[in-house]
């Protein structure tokens, strides 16, 4: 059954605006958990802009689903990842300036430096994920930097869909879909697990939670937007609802 991991750094991107101590990232951990999610994702970014290297340590000390941890491939990440353990450790991009991560990373023009990454990560007891493009060439970086798990960067497909009438049959919103799939396909044929996130939204999920094979989606920002309004456990069990949905649909389409 596809699972969700939900990002909770704009819970904390609240907290900080007042550099005070509520709204609680581990409070809404728990809220999420009972609304259905399978796992939390947080970044914690050089700058510290959101989630603080405090709130890590009790998610990964409290937390009773899996923390997954976005980070940079440095040298301090893999310092502080190794030392506060998360279930696992998702190599992602970072740009001081950006505002949200921009487009997956480059394993193929780091494969050196990455894999030696990797296999630090891995001996402290991690599974270790790349935030990928869509691309076969950097599926097959993933594979032999060692990765176990790869997220199909889906900001493209997002964008196609928004900006091409909101309907996955469109042909620009298709193409963005199979770019995914095919990537997923290949993800699972070198063995490792396919996720995949980035932009998604109430209006978007289904036709990514029906693509073949896919494990997890990774979901922040639409998330804990929903959630000002409807509060976090209900927002994350509409989310799930969703994608549950998306799945049962597709298979009683493949079995007529």
């Amino acid at each position: 059954m596809i699972q969700l991991g939900v990002n909770i750094d704009h819970v904390a991107t609240i907290r900080q605006a007042r550099r005070t101590y509520e709204p609680d990232p581990v409070w809404a951990a728990v809220e999420a958990h009972l609304g259905g999610a399978d796992g939390i994702t947080v970044h914690l970014r050089e700058d510290r802009r959101h989630i603080q290297d405090e709130d890590v340590r009790r998610l990964a000390e409290l937390s009773h689903i899996k923390l997954n941890l976005e980070m940079a491939a440095t040298d301090e990440m893999v310092g502080v990842a190794r030392s506060i353990r998360p279930d696992v450790a998702m190599l992602v991009p970072e740009g001081r300036q950006e505002i949200t991560t921009e487009g997956g990373l480059d394993v193929a023009g780091q494969r050196g430096r990455l894999s030696d990454v990797v296999a630090r990560l891995a001996d402290g007891g991690m599974l270790v994920s790349a935030f990928i493009d869509a691309e076969p060439a950097q599926v097959e970086a993933a594979h032999a930097c060692a990765f176990s798990i790869c997220e199909i960067h889906t900001g493209p497909y997002a964008h196609a869909f928004f900006s091409h009438g909101r309907d996955d049959a469109l042909p620009p919103v298709a193409a963005e879909l199979e770019k995914i799939k095919t990537a997923g396909r290949l993800v699972r044929d070198a063995g490792m697990r396919f996720n995949a996130g980035h932009a998604v939204n109430y209006y978007n999920v289904q036709p990514l939670a029906a693509v073949p094979g896919v494990r997890e989606l990774h979901i922040g920002h639409s998330i804990v937007a929903r959630a000002v309004y409807v509060g976090l456990r209900e927002a994350v069990s509409e989310m799930k609802r969703l994608m549950r949905e998306a799945v049962r649909s597709h298979a009683a389409g493949e079995s007529t």
